[in-house]
C-alpha cells in the first residue's frame, strides 16, 4: 500500500506498509495456490486476475505482485508505487491498498507471509474519506473458508431479528466452506443477520452510526434504520434507498476477527440482503446494496 502524503497518515501507513521488496528466504516448499486480484476505483475497474499454483513458503504478497504485474517501488522498495503504469498521486488523495481474505494487512506486502488459499486484493483508490477501510465483502468465501492472517477462525451467525434469513446466512456460509459454531467469542468471525434497528447497538455494527471515516462502510441509516442511504467515496449522499433495502458490509474493530452485516430497512431487505452472499454479487465490492432486483456496489459510483 502507498503511504498518504499527510504527515499523521503517513506515519501510520509507514508502519503498515514498511517493507523491502527484495527480502525473501529463498524458494521454501510449496504451500499451494493463491490468488491475486488487481483494480482500481473501489474494485470497479478491474486491471489483472491470477491464479498462481506456485507459491511458497518463502513467498510474500509482495513477492507473488512482483512475478505477475509489472510495478514500480518508492521508499527503498518499501512501497508499491504503481502496478501496471497505474502510478499513485499522493497528494492528490490516490493509491495502491492491498487486502488479503477481504482484510487491509496489518504488515507490509513483503512481510505478509503466504499459506496457501489467500485471495490477495489490490485497489487503487482515492483514500480521503475512506482511509482506513479495515474489512470488505468481495473477497467472498474468505474470509469465512481458510481464516485470516495464517489462522483458521469458526463463523458464528448471530440473528437479531432476521427471521428466516439467519437459516439462509446459515446454509450460504455452510455451502462456502465455513465452519460454523455457536459460541461468538472473540475468536469467531460475527455474522450479524437482522434489520438495522435490531443490529445498531452491537459494537461492530455500531461502526456504521460512527461515519465511513471510522466503520469504512460507504452507507448510512436514518429515522432508526427505516432508511439506508448510500455515498460517493467523497461521503456524500449519492443514493437514497427506498423500504426493503439491504445491505451486506464487513467491519473490524481494531485487531478483532471481522464482522460482517448481513442488515437491510426491513426483514424484505434482509432476505435480499442474504441473497447476496455469492462470488457473482460481491465479487471484488466493498460493500453491496440491494433494492428489489437491483444491485448497487458500494461507494456508489
Amino acid at each position: 500500500m502507498i503511504p498518504c502524503r499527510g504527515k499523521a497518515v503517513a506515519i501510520a501507513l509507514l508502519a503498515a506498509a514498511f517493507a523491502s521488496a527484495g527480502c525473501g528466504l529463498g524458494p521454501g516448499e510449496g504451500v499451494g495456490r493463491v490468488e491475486l486480484t488487481v483494480t482500481r476505483d473501489y474494485g470497479t475497474v478491474p486491471v489483472l486476475h491470477r491464479e498462481l499454483g506456485d507459491v511458497t513458503e518463502s513467498d510474500s504478497v509482495m513477492r507473488v505482485l512482483e512475478r505477475s504485474a509489472e510495478i514500480t517501488t518508492r521508499y527503498g522498495g518499501g512501497f508499491v508505487y504503481s502496478i501496471e503504469g497505474l502510478e499513485g498521486e499522493g497528494g492528490g488523495g490516490r493509491d495502491w491498498f492491498f487486502y488479503v481474505n477481504g482484510l487491509w494487512s496489518p504488515v507490509g506486502a513483503a512481510d505478509y507471509p503466504l499459506h496457501g488459499g489467500e485471495a490477495i486484493w489490490w485497489d487503487y483508490r482515492d483514500w480521503t474519506v475512506g482511509e482506513r477501510v479495515a474489512a470488505a465483502v468481495g473477497s467472498w468465501p474468505q474470509p469465512f473458508l481458510d481464516g485470516y492472517e495464517g489462522a483458521h477462525h469458526p463463523t458464528a451467525v448471530i440473528c437479531m431479528g432476521g427471521g428466516t434469513s439467519c437459516r439462509e446466512v446459515r446454509g450460504r456460509l455452510r455451502d462456502a466452506g465455513a465452519t460454523l459454531t455457536s459460541n461468538s467469542s472473540d475468536e469467531a468471525i460475527r455474522v450479524l443477520v437482522g434489520p438495522w434497528s435490531q443490529l445498531r447497538g452491537d459494537r461492530d455494527a455500531e461502526l456504521v452510526e460512527d461515519g465511513v471515516s471510522l466503520s469504512g462502510v460507504f452507507a448510512e441509516f436514518s429515522t432508526g434504520g427505516r432508511v439506508m442511504r448510500g455515498l460517493d467515496e467523497r461521503g456524500a449522499v449519492a443514493r437514497s434507498f427506498g423500504a426493503d433495502a439491504g445491505l451486506v458490509a464487513a467491519t473490524r474493530r481494531e485487531e478483532r476477527p471481522p464482522a460482517w452485516l448481513v442488515t437491510g430497512t426491513s426483514r424484505s431487505g434482509v432476505a435480499a440482503a442474504a441473497d447476496l452472499l455469492t462470488e457473482d454479487a460481491l465479487r471484488d465490492h466493498y460493500a453491496v446494496a440491494v433494492e428489489g432486483a437491483v444491485e448497487t456496489p458500494l461507494p456508489v459510483r
